[in-house]
């Protein structure tokens, strides 16, 4: 244990006190193997939960006790950890980059709407396999509120499955199964809150005092109507205001924190008791054979008076915290941030400075998604390829979520200064994406729908599935077959430029086919309200059965999906480790950035017009590629170049290296 010298002398000295002090809670319950691969792991790890714990709860009077307990309740969980489980731990800190290779491809489903049960997805695992994926997120299925559940994020027992999916031991079972398949299970960790009939909440509300302090609760208005003042409103049509008035609680009544819904009771991090019941959480997640924990309203977890109440700097102690602790008890288990968050902040939850490598491996890349559909809006790329220069170059050892569509809605989450940098005006630009995507602006070729207006402001997002708002639903309803066309142009479009990075290129349900607009939710009262649930279709396995027919639409989008997920995954270009390079290409209609690696170099070039576009040939030189080009998405076509111009057809992409540098997927490292 000769590292422990290198610590920090407080470190040091808390270290010892605790491997003196804890030692006989192992002893008896793990073999001498385990034991030593445990203390090794706390001591790697030990000085990044130690300070953001000491700054969180270092200065209560029983902070050594709930230390004490936080140890044992580690010890108890790696102990219960199973053996295949540990193995994987020991495989993955040897690759600690497994989820940067090209061959990540995400793929996110509810499970009663993709396949009606978590035995149902097991049948469907063939058809994820083809599709080329190696990551699943399975979207809410611990167990809800009756009632509305802010589509399952309003969780009442996170240690059931929602009865009508299955149960635990299915849940194991398809874990065991993907794990076999090479494929990553993704779920949800709801950490800012939960369900007003969550036993902690129910609890509280008879007044037990000590879960009363697992909520922030208020007698009067007084401390509310402050923080107000600052805080935004995340549902202001079906939630406005951010508490709840809670009639007979612990008396006569208490005012409640709801950030989302007056069902979400938000958690009080201020409470070390609540940390520890979500480290438990974490840890019976892990042990089922989860991978990725995606990180449910993260930016939320710590409240300060005067401040939107987001992203507040114990909001990263804490999540550095808990990534130390699972990495001491299930290495193989990591983060995803769902932090809906501009650059800047959205690195902070991947690290910055001191705590790279410890917070979150992943985040959710939604200025890309939105910058894609304001780029296929206008035409023109300019504000893409701005804010690509702008934003931050990611980190070693963490990776982006790139993604097209998912269960939520699109929020035009633009700066004004970038935007004016460009030559746009902010407010009016939002009004036009609102406008062209819900079909209201004329010669549109999008069907989707307006979400969370802001009636005094308004202010608009978006809603709407992949294919619904790329115009392949219009198309199809006017029976042009040259708007058919045109629509699965743009589709692939979209994909190719997002398969054509970093990261892990995540596909919502049915994009694979261009499922569309899915306005059945109207005729649900309980989901009547919410128009997300347009882009939240049943998985349509009739549909599926064309998608080998390429004389049909879904062939079409399918196979030519296909096609480039196994590009993807054949190079190691798209490992998402690389220098990145956003270009200027001299067209505004042309999207251009190069990815240069030690094996070679990937220029991707996208003409987001429906005009044939040509770019000066010598763009193509960039990172010193030489020689003739090809491009790795037509097989064996070299790269035409006709009078020192590279010509791309209408919303054509474009993933060009040359023959030499052509790099296997078996080049990646780690």
């Amino acid at each position: 244990m000769h590292n422990v010298f290198c610590m920090a002398p407080e470190v040091r000295e808390a270290f010892t006190h605790v491997k003196e002090v804890e030692s006989y809670r192992l002893e008896g319950r793990l073999d001498p193997r385990d034991i030593d691969v445990f203390w090794l792991r706390f001591e790697r790890y030990f000085d990044d939960l130690y300070y953001p714990l000491s700054a969180l709860y270092g200065d209560r009077d029983d902070a050594l006790d709930k230390f004490g307990q936080l140890f044992g309740r580690m010890v108890e969980a790696y102990g219960q950890r199973p053996l295949d489980l540990k193995l994987l731990d020991l495989e993955r800190q040897f690759t600690p980059q497994w989820f940067q290779r090209s061959q990540m491809v995400g793929y996110t489903c509810y499970t009663d709407r993709f396949a009606g049960t978590l035995q149902g997805v097991r049948d469907k695992l063939p058809y994820l396999e083809e599709l080329g994926i190696t990551y699943l997120h399975l979207m809410p299925l611990l167990e809800p509120r009756e009632g509305p559940s802010d589509g399952g994020y309003a969780v009442k027992d996170y240690r059931k499955v929602r009865s009508d999916l299955g149960t635990l031991v299915d849940l194991i079972d398809l874990a065991d199964d993907l794990r076999r398949r090479g494929i990553s299970l993704c779920l949800d960790l709801v950490l800012n809150h939960v369900a007003r009939e969550h036993e902690w909440a129910v609890r509280a509300r008879a007044g037990e005092e000590r879960y009363l302090h697992y909520f922030h609760t208020f007698p009067d208005r007084s401390l509310p109507d402050a923080y107000e003042r600052t805080l935004p409103e995340i549902f202001p049509e079906e939630a406005p205001g951010n508490f709840t008035w809670v009639e007979g609680m612990a008396g006569e009544g208490r005012w409640v924190w709801t950030t989302f819904n007056a069902y979400q009771w938000d958690l009080n991090f201020t409470n070390p008791e609540v940390f520890l019941e979500i480290v438990e959480l974490m840890f019976f997640l892990a042990n089922l054979g989860v991978d990725v924990l995606r990180l449910d309203a993260a930016p939320f977890l710590w409240k300060r008076m005067g401040t939107d109440c987001q992203n507040q700097p114990e909001v990263f102690q804490l999540i550095q915290a808990f990534r130390a602790i699972v990495r001491i008890v299930a290495p193989g288990v990591i983060f995803k941030a769902e932090a809906i968050v501009p650059p800047d902040a959205l690195v902070q939850y991947l690290g910055v400075k001191s705590t790279v490598e410890k917070q979150c491996e992943l985040a959710y890349n939604n200025q890309r998604m939105v910058l894609l559909w304001s780029a296929l809006a206008t035409g023109h790329t300019t504000l893409f390829t701005h804010v690509m220069h702008r934003a931050p170059q990611l980190l070693i050892g963490c990776a982006p979520i790139n993604y097209l569509r998912n269960h939520d809605d699109i929020g035009w989450a633009m700066t004004d200064e970038d935007l004016r940098a460009v030559g746009e005006t902010p407010h009016l630009h939002r009004r036009f994406l609102n406008d062209f995507y819900s079909g209201r602006f004329e010669g549109s070729f999008a069907c989707g729908d307006l979400f969370g207006v802001n009636a005094s402001t308004g202010d608009a997002r978006v809603t709407g599935s992949t294919a619904s708002l790329a115009g392949l639903e219009l198309a199809l309803e006017q029976g042009d077959e040259a708007a058919i066309h045109r629509a699965i142009a743009r589709i692939l479009l979209l994909h190719g430029v997002t398969l054509g990075a970093g990261g892990i290129p995540l596909l919502h349900t049915g994009d694979e086919l261009g499922l569309l607009n899915d306005p059945s939710y109207r005729e649900d009262p309980l989901k009547a309200n919410d128009s997300r649930w347009l882009n939240r279709p049943t998985m349509d396995w009739e549909k599926a059965e064309r998608r080998h027919d390429r004389h049909t639409v879904e062939g079409r989008i399918f196979q030519g999906l296909v096609h480039q997920i196994r590009t993807r995954r054949r190079t190691s270009l798209l490992h998402g480790f690389a220098l990145l390079q956003p270009m200027w290409t001299g067209n505004d209609h042309v999207l251009g950035y190069g990815r240069k690696r030690p094996e070679g170099t990937l220029l991707v070039f996208a003409n987001f017009s429906g005009d044939d576009q040509a770019i000066e040939a010598e763009m193509t030189r960039w990172g010193g590629l030489e020689g003739e080009l090809v491009n790795l998405l037509i097989p064996g076509a070299r790269v035409p170049v006709d009078r020192g111009s590279l010509w791309i057809a209408p919303y054509e992409v474009m993933w060009l290296t040359t023959e030499e540098d052509r790099a296997p997927a078996e080049a990646c490292c780690g």
